[in-house]
């Protein structure tokens, strides 16, 4: 019977961190949903604030209404010398699975994504570390020479076929798979989210009412809808 019990516990503990999960943050954790997340919004990137600050770029979280956009930002590295790979959604088994983004000394797989800004899909062409230095390249980030002074400039081409602005890889999406390299970066040290990156993740969600003169109390609407910005 204790171990019945104890079984139980186990379960409805799993259920309700899973639960809390996905209603309070969102793409935090491993979450997988079976709707594909919405194409990549254009946005114009913001100027890098000043030296040091690397580019995170933004992406779509789910929450009880759906998807919902969460803006890029400028964030300081947690390390001299770590870069950001970013979050994506991949199909696997009839879902869509939720990857975490995180920093480390490499940038690792992000699904052949391309968020822009120096995400192509592979690797990072915004800007490099040189000692304790960054350097930005202007060619496909927004910098100011009057702020930041470690600036170069490189081309990058960026791919403008229909798969362009797909935010998920397999089932239908990007068709991309994790080189040598990227199972090495995989398995360096990592950080998550920065307090920072945690906040506006919050802040970005929907904000959410229960719906009025409804029989089913359990229903939810957006107090404010996403514009659709395709």
């Amino acid at each position: 019977m204790r171990t019945r019990k104890s079984m139980r516990f186990v379960l409805f503990s799993f259920i309700a961190c899973s639960v809390f999960a996905i209603m309070f943050l969102g793409c935090a954790g491993p979450v997988s949903i079976r709707t594909a997340p919405p194409p990549l919004p254009y946005y114009e990137q913001p100027f890098c604030p000043g030296p040091g600050y690397i580019w995170v770029p933004g992406y779509w979280a789910y929450g009880r209404s759906g998807y919902y956009w969460v803006p890029g930002l400028w964030e300081f590295a947690p390390r001299v010398g770590w870069l950001w790979t970013p979050g994506y959604w991949g199909w696997s088994e009839g879902v869509y699975v939720w990857h975490s983004g995180y920093w480390g000394r490499h940038v690792g797989f992000y699904g052949g994504i391309n968020y822009g800004y120096g995400y192509t899909g592979v690797g990072y062409e915004g800007g490099y570390w040189r000692d304790r230095e960054f350097y930005y390249n202007r060619a496909v980030t927004r910098v100011n020479v009057t702020v930041v002074n470690n600036t170069y400039n490189k081309v990058v081409v960026n791919s403008n076929t229909p798969l362009a602005k797909v935010s998920y890889n397999g089932g239908g999406g990007v068709l991309a798979k994790p080189t040598s390299q990227d199972l090495i970066a995989a398995r360096e040290q990592h950080i998550g989210w920065t307090p920072k990156q945690a906040q506006l993740h919050k802040a970005a969600a929907p904000k959410q009412i229960p719906v009025q003169n409804n029989k089913d109390d359990r229903k939810f609407k957006k107090k404010e809808k996403i514009k659709n910005i395709d």
